[in-house]
């Protein structure tokens, strides 16, 4: 049957209605959303340019920077306008590329953190056999899986919500256009879609972070059983706690807004848990691998002194 769309336009109701706190929450985001730009920018512009980090490890989180980028732009620009100009009003093409783009790069996020945990195993537990396992054709292999796995997931949402036909009312309980509010206007018959929602992205969520929880099983078992030094020990847990902060702080959020039952969920739930893991992810991401890591602030002070006094170098 033919999608026969009554509505051709959403409504986002946004964040809040008082304008009070839309005055201090534009600044306050704009902030976090330009801070979260620049960091990730020079996170992947020191990469890209210091040779001493030409490792899988910070391909991988260039990557990652690149991802946090995209996932922000998708969201927040959108919610920025909302503070200044209401109704915040979307086309329903622009609802559905919203969609898309909001789960191809969250999706490519969980399954990258999936990667950089295992390349963290081979680096520990088999250093030996690390540049042969992780050459350059495996890291471009695992690259590009985590960018066609993101995309494909988010294609098959955005295809089965385009089929939907809505018929009224338009408002999006949401700042941005997530696929269970859209789920709650439809008029049709949405089974699949919650099918597809609880089974499909329930595994996109959790096999990368079972496979995260299984790297660092591995890997603390390893430190524990087969290293002696405490100094080695120290320098092991130190190089992954990055990326385990980034993991909890994406993967927390996700798991209560994506894997309890989808028709029953709170719109403010929804909407407090997709901040969590989608506007304090892009900001404290580049916070954590830069304050954390003495490689990247290292490359980061070079950079700049190189930049700032180019003759001193």
């Amino acid at each position: 049957m033919a999608n026969e769309t009554a509505v051709n336009k959403f409504i986002l109701v946004g964040l809040t209605d008082l304008q009070e706190l839309q005055h201090f929450l534009f600044p306050l985001f704009l902030l976090l959303y330009l801070c979260s730009l620049f960091g990730n920018t020079l996170i992947i512009i020191v990469v890209l340019g210091e040779p001493r980090l030409h490792t899988p490890m910070y391909f991988f989180l260039s990557n990652l920077s690149c991802l946090d980028i995209c996932y922000a732009t998708v969201t927040v620009p959108k919610m920025l306008a909302g503070f200044l100009s209401r109704p915040q009003v979307i086309s329903f093409t622009g609802c559905l590329a919203q969609l898309h783009f909001f789960h191809f790069t969250g999706s490519s996020e969980g399954v990258l953190l999936a990667v950089m945990a295992y390349d963290r195993y081979v680096a520990i537990c088999n250093p030996l056999r690390y540049t042969t396992i992780m050459n350059k054709h495996a890291c471009m292999f695992f690259a590009a899986t985590t960018w066609t796995i993101g995309f494909f997931h988010a294609l098959m949402h955005t295809v089965m919500t385009s089929r939907l036909h809505f018929c009224g009312p338009n408002l999006v309980q949401h700042f941005f256009c997530d696929i269970k509010p859209l789920l709650r206007l439809a008029c049709s018959s949405i089974r699949l879609n919650i099918s597809l929602l609880n089974i499909v992205t329930g595994s996109v969520v959790m096999i990368p972070f079972f496979l995260t929880l299984l790297s660092y099983l591995y890997i603390i078992t390893f430190l524990l059983l087969k290293v002696r030094s405490r100094e080695a020990r120290w320098k092991a847990f130190s190089t992954c706690s990055s990326h385990l902060t980034v993991v909890s702080l994406l993967y927390v959020p996700v798991l209560f807004n994506y894997l309890p039952p989808s028709s029953g969920d709170s719109p403010q739930w929804d909407m407090l848990t997709t901040l969590m893991y989608n506007v304090g992810v892009m900001v404290l991401n580049p916070l954590v691998y830069t304050l954390r890591n003495k490689e990247m602030k290292s490359a980061i002070w070079k950079t700049v002194i190189r930049k700032l006094f180019p003759d001193s170098i």
